[in-house]
């Protein structure tokens, strides 16, 4: 089946199921699936492992804290090859480094600094992938509504993964050991890998690579709108995980324990899906762009709410209002995918991906910093306030190069 028309979206919402009715989609979609769980799983077993051999508490986090750092570096050093090389080649071939390194850590006296350097290796090659895969959707449902409407599934199933997989992946460590639960995820990347070849149709290097200089990035960077939508993902998603950064010590504050903690854990991610789900399946594509910037004005107000000491139920609340209003990001997509070259668009949204996890990374480190100074509470009124604050600057910042991405200002979604 040929890629969706690239003509204007359509004035009515396109709805989830005309995405899926695209074959090429629905492979794209359950091998998201299966590299998430295999993600996840891995991180809670290669933890798990890591404890069992050394005992401290230190190194287990640590190969959480793995998971963030090296997107900086994978995500800049690595960029251009989500344009220079096919992009069906590229997925495949990440998929496999995935299940090589995961392999190599399920075998028997692997040593622990093996086993957080690969656990590095992961981190480097997990910006390209998801960069080359977001590039991908636009060749297969054109940049339209369709493209929306996929990058905002692949999205929920990350935010479902994070809720379903941390608790099959304990689960699964009660049954299996932490060694044979990473050769299930060798198996789920290695399934992702086939759907992505078999599943896919075969497309040219966006870019030729003997012809491609280093200065693809300057020149993408060199973009006032480009700069500028990239700051609007990422500095927002700084400030929005300080809840959850703060979960564990703002639990035990309110008594409410571990019950208390994986409520506060969920929250967010659940007020982020249904927020993404309403917007994508009830709102038109024009509707959508018109509301995400006072979305993104409102996102993070319901943080100034802990400053009142609210109760269990109440931050709860706060927390699910926060995780919706960030529907905004589907009227984002539609203006990044239209700002970016099409030959620079698999290295856009592969340092889109890595600037994402590293901040959020540098966010949950400051945010354990700042609870330490002046208390939990205060500290996330005070992520809510200043997120507000720089919210509103990146809208008028926005507002300012809207008619910088190939649309004129104010006829967005036509």
């Amino acid at each position: 089946m040929s890629a969706p028309s690239r003509a204007a979206a359509p004035a009515s919402p396109a709805g989830y199921r005309r995405v899926f009715a695209v074959p090429e989609f629905r492979a794209v979609f359950a091998a998201h699936v299966l590299s998430m769980l295999g993600v996840i799983v891995s991180e809670i077993a290669l933890s798990v492992l890591v404890y069992d051999l050394t005992r401290s508490p230190l190194l287990s986090a640590l190969t959480f804290a793995l998971g963030f750092l090296p997107y900086a570096v994978g995500g800049t050093l690595l960029a251009p090859v989500a344009d220079r090389f096919p992009a069906r080649r590229v997925l495949v071939v990440c998929d496999a480094v995935c299940a090589g390194c995961v392999a190599l850590m399920a075998a028997p006296g692997t040593s622990i600094g093996v086993l957080l350097a690969l656990r590095c290796c992961l981190a480097v090659v997990a910006p390209v992938f998801s960069g080359t895969r977001m590039a991908t959707l636009a060749d297969v449902l054109g940049d339209g509504d369709l493209f929306v409407l996929g990058r905002s599934l692949l999205r929920i199933v990350a935010q479902s993964a994070l809720l379903v997989g941390y608790g099959l992946g304990g689960l699964l460590l009660t049954v299996v050991a932490p060694r044979h639960a990473l050769l299930i995820t060798v198996d789920t990347f290695l399934a992702s890998a086939a759907l992505l070849r078999l599943g896919t149709r075969r497309r040219p290097a966006r870019t030729d690579r003997r012809t491609d200089a280093p200065s693809g990035l300057r020149r993408l960077l060199g973009r006032p709108r480009v700069r500028v939508l990239l700051l609007v993902f990422w500095l927002p998603a700084a400030f929005s995980v300080v809840p959850e950064a703060l979960a564990a010590p703002y639990a035990d504050d309110l008594g409410g324990g571990s019950t208390g903690l994986g409520l506060l854990m969920c929250a967010l991610p659940v007020g982020t899906v249904a927020g993404e789900l309403a917007a994508g399946a009830r709102l038109a594509p024009a509707t959508r762009e018109r509301i995400a910037l006072p979305l993104l004005c409102a996102t993070l107000l319901p943080y100034l709410g802990y400053a009142l000491r609210p109760g269990l139920t109440a931050s709860l609340l706060l927390l699910l209002l926060s995780g919706a209003g960030s529907a905004y990001t589907l009227g984002l997509d539609q203006w990044f995918v239209r700002a970016v070259p099409e030959e620079l668009r698999g290295r856009a949204m592969t340092v889109l991906s890595a600037g994402l996890m590293t901040v959020q990374g540098v966010g949950m480190a400051l945010a354990g910093v700042a609870a330490q100074v002046v208390g939990v509470r205060t500290a996330v009124a005070g992520a809510g306030a200043a997120g507000v604050l720089c919210c509103c600057g990146l809208a008028l910042a926005a507002r300012a190069t809207e008619s910088r991405d190939g649309a004129a200002p104010h006829m967005t979604g036509r």
